[in-house]
C-alpha cells in the first residue's frame, strides 16, 4: 500500500472516531437533561467500550 493511501486511511479512521466521540457526547448531554440515568448509564458503558471515557 502506498504511503499517500495509508496516510487516507489513518485520516478516515481518526475522523469516524472523532465523529463517534462527539455523537456520543451529545447522546450524553441529551440523556442527562431529560434526566434518563438509565441511558446515561449506558452511553457511559458504551464510551468506556470504546475507549472514549
Amino acid at each position: 500500500m502506498n504511503k499517500n493511501r495509508k496516510e487516507t486511511l489513518k485520516n478516515a479512521a481518526a475522523s469516524h472516531r472523532d465523529s463517534l466521540r462527539k455523537s456520543l457526547q451529545r447522546r450524553l448531554e441529551a440523556a442527562r437533561m431529560s434526566g434518563n440515568e438509565d441511558l446515561v448509564q449506558k452511553l457511559q458503558a458504551e464510551a468506556n467500550y470504546l475507549g472514549m471515557d
